[in-house]
């Protein structure tokens, strides 16, 4: 068996990066790709590895040549890599490709070694490596049957968006027997290049091939194995967190904040959405209306307060539409002077956002971080306030104070004149969902010291159209809030979503209903864990304690670095005296099964 590597490209995307370097010696993790690959096939006892260079190709070979590889390596170079494409490349080794049995690789390729073990593993001869089809992807793509024979190879020019769900992408790595590329693969490039020229792509013979009578090359699906194709600096970046060591890994992915849309098969425990909404006709709407919504730009705050306001039954003017309710947060607490009284632990955007000598904390005195309105009207009694913050359910622990005892609080601080700001962003998963709101015109109208906020992204599962709100009776302050955000601060797609989510209500209150089934069903299975002790929650997470032998830590990063699955690490949290504790978010049932087996996989100290 040889190898054959492709490396002669440009590598323009990866701009300054590869000026003066080949694209396969762009460092990840401070290692170049090509020492990594190379390193990975020495340690397969290949025959002999074949590199065909072009664009900084004398740079390449000499630091091919100073690194430690005991497998014979060949160097043919491509003149005109900057005229030409990968056939060409691969044109160039055709004599030797030959000679033996192949495995093909493009250079700007990352994987784990589980990548490599499979292809060679699998008995037959002649494979293309494959993933399913994820919207980051590009390159070439294409259709299997249920016996994984290829169909069918998807040009660009052919490509349709609403048929993802059944395309793969060509990782890149193929196998070929030496009958396979002395009978069919060399004798369809030599003719492909006579016909078409040397600006194409080596797939399209493979595309060529694939219309013989008699399949001669299959699909091998990969299935959580890593591998990325580094194309761009985005790529490089994502690749570095993928392919970084344990903790390292827990830490980059941690400071993203989302787009995980572009790690393959990650599951993500860790913020919070409704796995139940919106259902599968609300999102046909917004397709059927992407190309207006994508052309036409939306409308200015006042109609969007109007749509608010309708979604609540609220004045448009005591309400303010926020891209995503951080944005509003930040707002109001740049508005609102004085000192402020916080329960910890907690959501930290709101204490984060205020300066430490404006800023009192209660801390519970007890194992499950729970309080009542008692208890915060108790201790700021005896500390002077002028604002008093509240997440209902609270971030993390998910205690959560029943409305009536709300009513409690909102009467004393109006008698003390302290401003209330209650988030309610999780109060619709409690159990009497929406009836435990406080974004009811009466309640407003009583109380004008009352701002509630609530974030639409976490409750109604829109997390990308960013979209939270502000109600209060003090119109004033309302104004003031529309006056320090943009015109403009949502998109046409978040205003669509305002627009006709009244049609979707039912379906909303069934989603809500859902994840209260499904988060006391996931509270039993967690306290089935030995190591792990569930907090009561009325939302859609669940905070545990993590006991011996494990920590948060542990626990945090090795369920990303051997299952992709990321939940919260909540050990370094204020308010949790450095004990150890995760949240984990309510997803459906088959992810919450997931998560279930391989927390208890995890039997002993990593």
């Amino acid at each position: 068996m040889q190898a054959i590597i492709l490396a002669a490209g440009l590598g323009k995307r990866l701009g300054e990066l590869t000026k003066k370097n080949t694209k396969c010696m762009v460092e990840v993790n401070g290692v170049p790709l090509i020492n990594r690959m190379l390193k990975q096939i020495d340690a397969k006892n290949f025959e002999r590895i074949i590199i065909v260079t072009g664009y900084e190709g004398k740079k390449l070979v000499n630091h091919i040549s100073k690194l430690d590889i005991r497998t014979p390596i060949i160097f043919e170079n491509n003149p005109v890599y900057d005229q030409t494409n990968n056939i060409y490349s691969l044109y160039l080794a055709k004599d030797l490709l030959k000679e033996k049995d192949t495995i093909l690789f493009e250079s700007d390729l990352i994987f784990e070694d589980r990548v490599l073990d499979k292809i060679l593993d699998n008995p037959y001869p002649n494979l293309a490596l494959v993933a399913k089809f994820e919207s980051w992807m590009d390159g070439t793509s294409l259709i299997l049957d249920e016996n994984d024979q290829i169909e069918k190879f998807i040009s660009p020019s052919h490509f349709k968006y609403e048929e993802i769900p059944n395309y793969y992408k060509t990782v890149n790595i193929y196998k070929f027997s030496k009958g396979f590329s002395n009978d069919y693969y060399v004798p369809f490039l030599e003719a492909y290049l006579k016909a078409l020229g040397n600006n194409e792509y080596y797939e399209q013979v493979l595309k060529v091939i694939t219309y013989l009578e008699v399949p001669q090359i299959k699909a091998l699906r990969l299935n959580d194995e890593f591998w990325y194709e580094i194309d761009d600096i985005q790529d490089l970046d994502i690749a570095e967190s993928i392919f970084s060591k344990k903790e390292e890994k827990l830490s980059k992915i941690e400071k993203r904040y989302g787009g995980y849309w572009r790690y393959p098969s990650l599951i993500d425990f860790c913020y919070l959405v409704n796995p139940y909404f919106p259902n599968e006709k609300l999102k046909s709407e917004i397709k059927a209306n992407f190309e207006k919504l994508i052309s036409e730009y939306p409308s200015g705050m006042s109609v969007n307060s109007l749509l608010a306001g309708k979604i609540f039954n609220l004045h448009s003017s005591k309400i303010v539409v926020g891209n995503g309710a951080a944005e509003l947060i930040n707002a109001i607490l740049n508005i609102l002077p004085g000192i402020y009284g916080s329960i910890r632990p907690t959501f930290e955007e709101y204490p984060n956002r205020i300066a430490k000598e404006q800023l009192i904390n209660y801390y519970p005195d007890n194992k499950d971080f729970s309080y009542t309105a008692a208890d915060i009207i108790n201790y700021f009694s005896k500390h002077n306030v002028q604002n008093l913050l509240l997440i209902n359910p609270d971030n993390p622990s998910g205690n959560f104070i029943p409305y009536s005892d709300l009513i409690k609080l909102c009467n004393w601080t109006k008698s003390q004149n302290i401003r209330f700001i209650l988030d309610e962003s999780f109060v619709d998963f409690s159990e009497q969902s929406t009836k435990n709101s406080m974004l009811v015109s009466s309640v407003l109208s009583e109380f004008p010291n009352l701002i509630v906020i609530k974030s639409i992204s976490k409750s109604y599962g829109v997390p990308g159209l960013r979209l939270g709100i502000m109600a209060s009776d003090d119109t004033l302050l309302i104004s003031e809030v529309k006056k320090k955000v943009s015109i403009w601060n949502i998109n046409s797609f978040a205003e669509f979503f305002m627009q006709i989510f009244s049609k979707y209500e039912k379906s909303y209150l069934q989603g809500c209903k859902s994840i209260v089934d499904e988060r006391n069903r996931l509270f039993l299975e967690l306290s089935k864990i030995s190591y792990l002790r569930p907090i009561p929650s009325q939302a859609n997470y669940i905070l545990c304690e993590v006991n011996s032998p494990f920590t948060s830590k542990i626990i945090t990063s090795t369920l990303l670095d051997r299952f992709n699955i990321f939940i919260k690490d909540c050990g370094s949290k204020d308010g949790f005296n450095n004990k150890q504790y995760v949240r984990i978010a309510v997803r459906d049932t088959n992810d919450n099964n997931k998560l279930i087996y391989c927390l208890n996989s995890l039997t002993t100290k990593e």
